[in-house]
This record gives structure tokens, sequence and C-alpha cells, in this order.
């Protein structure tokens, strides 16, 4: 019966995109990694150019052609012309998407064989988890810091943008950003609340980068840089809001619960705690939660995708009350929570 048989073909059409979704982000990676797409970005080239700036043999380009042009990341508007699909244009705008598919690359070679990976406590010995370093020993980077900090600067505006324009940040004195990184998100806020007086809390090998953002902007003279490790450090006092942008979610259960107890220490009483990430069991989005960040974080050997009554749970323990959702545009990317001491 037709109704049946729609049924029957979307299920089968399910069952080979989990078969053949790793040589579908593949050709994507090979799209970003080599530049071909942004080569075509803007500009229809002909077979002959793109063989040249890939280097390969015609039939090879010709094949990745069309095999970029079935997941719709390239397409042909007339024969022998290339120009980037509809995918492929989103995509290529997507500063912190093209982001990640470069570093993915670290995560496909760890997951080249998962059992062996999770045979590893905690992923232990994964490449990702050597990039990730400030999160697994909870130490500095040092060299790490600046391709570390670039990658949260091109990823973390997706999921603070967010809850910019959704929490009211003029109703607070100062903020502090815990794990802040570059500054980016300080920026923001701090551009769209001109009275708010600023932190930032990272370890010290990142917060220059932080202080070389400031450097000579309109917030040089609002802005504080605290060096530190929650770990070992307590946290700056004087903030009436604390922010963790996806913070919580990257580590363990307890230096995650270590650090809302610190949190709530070092507010006033009446401050507010505000915490946005991707969270597990988010309509829609179950697949991003427990699949791609249950792997991505046991593969970084830190942390747990948890869901919003998880955090909530782990804030009310921490000390605070009145914890409530926040409502954001896109909760596949982030949700967000706050919590008042």
């Amino acid at each position: 019966m037709p109704v049946f048989r729609s049924v029957a073909r979307a299920k089968a059409a399910g069952q080979f995109d989990l078969i053949a979704g790793f040589v579908y982000t593949q050709i994507t990676y090979l799209f970003a990694q080599t530049g071909l797409i942004g080569f075509l970005a803007g500009t229809a080239r002909t077979h002959a150019e793109v063989t040249a700036f890939l280097e390969l043999s015609p039939e090879a380009s010709e094949r990745i052609l069309k095999a970029a042009g079935a997941l719709k990341l390239s397409e042909s508007p007339q024969e022998g012309l290339w120009i980037l699909g509809e995918t492929g244009a989103a995509l290529s705008a997507n500063e912190g998407a093209m982001a990640m598919i470069r570093h993915h690359a670290l995560l496909y070679r760890d997951l080249a064989d998962p059992l062996a990976l999770m045979a590893q406590p905690g992923g232990n010995g994964s490449e990702l988890s050597a990039f990730w370093t400030y999160a697994s020993r909870g130490a500095g980077i040092e060299e790490g810091a600046a391709p570390y900090s670039e990658l949260m600067r091109a990823t973390q505006p997706m999921v603070w943008q967010q809850i910019i324009g959704q929490y009211p940040f003029d109703k607070h004195r100062r903020m502090l950003d815990i794990g802040g990184g570059s500054g980016a998100f300080a920026e923001a806020v701090g551009t769209a609340t001109p009275d708010l007086e600023l932190g930032i809390f990272d370890l010290p090998d990142v917060v220059p980068l932080a202080q070389e953002r400031m450097a000579g902007t309109a917030l040089a003279g609002r802005v504080s840089i605290h060096p530190g490790s929650f770990r070992t450090d307590p946290l700056p006092a004087g903030f009436d809001l604390i922010t963790l942008i996806r913070i919580v979610h990257d580590h363990d259960d307890e230096p995650a619960q270590a650090l809302l107890h610190a949190c709530q220490q070092a507010l006033p009483a009446g401050g507010r705690l505000l915490i946005v990430e991707p969270m597990a069991g988010t309509r829609g989005a179950e697949g991003m939660g427990e699949a791609y960040f249950g792997m991505y974080l046991w593969a970084m050997a830190s942390g747990r995708p948890r869901t919003m009554a998880e955090n909530m749970r782990m804030a009310e323990k921490a000390g605070f009350s009145a914890i409530k959702e926040l409502k954001t545009p896109l909760p596949m990317i982030a949700r967000a929570l706050v919590a008042t001491k």
C-alpha cells in the first residue's frame, strides 16, 4: 500500500545513512581540508580548473565533484561547470561549522577503531585528549593554547548566539565568564550591554589572548582578566553573574559539580549562574547529544553529555535555587539554564 511504501522507503534511507554516514563526512572533510569549498564559492569553475586546483587526475576530480553533488555540496549548472551547491554554500558561510569539520580529523582517527577507543579509560591516549589537554589534565596548555583558542573562537559563537537577546544581561552589574578564552563572548555581551563590567577567567596560557583582543578597544577599561584554574584556584568574587558557555559538559561529574559549587560560593546572595551548552535528550537532536557528544567527549577523555534535568539537579546540589530553563532559538545547538543563589 502507498502509505506503507513511503514509510518503508524512509526507514531504508535512514538505515543507509547509518551505513554510509562516514563516507559522507569524509567527502565533506575533503571539501574543507583542500579548500575546494572556498575555490567554488561565488565563481563557476570548469572541470579542468578543479582538476588543477586539487592536483589530481581528471577522473578523480570528477568522482569527487559528482560525489559532492549528490550531497548538495556542489552542483553543475551546465555541462563542464561547477559551483557550490545549497549545502556547500551554507557551510562555507558558517565559520564555526568549517572549523569543526577541519578539527574532526582528530576524531575520525580516534574512531578508526571505536572498540579500541572505548577500551581506554575515558579515551586516554587519543588524539583528541592530547589536543584538549586543558580539560583532561587541568593544566596549562602551553603551545596548544593558540589552536585550542582559535577553535573556540570560531565555534563558540554558534553556542552563545543562542543566549544573546534571550537573557537580560543589563539586570546585572558585573559578569564573570569562566573559560572565557579569547573573550569573544564577553566582547559580544559587553557591546550589547554598555553599562556591564566584565571579567574573564581562564588558564594562564589562554588569558593573554583575551588581553590582546581587548587591548585598545572601547571595552578595555571594562574588562578584568583573571588567570587561573577552577580546579586549584578560587574564583574571583564581586560578580553578580557567572556564565559557563559550553564548559560543564567538558568535565566529568566530580570536577563539574565542584565548579558549580565554586560558582555558588563566589556569587553574592541573589547572584545568578547562567549555563549555555548542547544538552542530551533534546527533542530532534537526540543523536547529537548521546551519539556525537557521547563519543566526542569520551575521545576527549573528559566530560559527558547531560540532560537539562541532570544539569538542574547538579545546580541544586551546588546550593542554587530558582533553577529554570531559558528558551533558545535553536535548542539543538545549545540550551540554557539560569540558577539563583
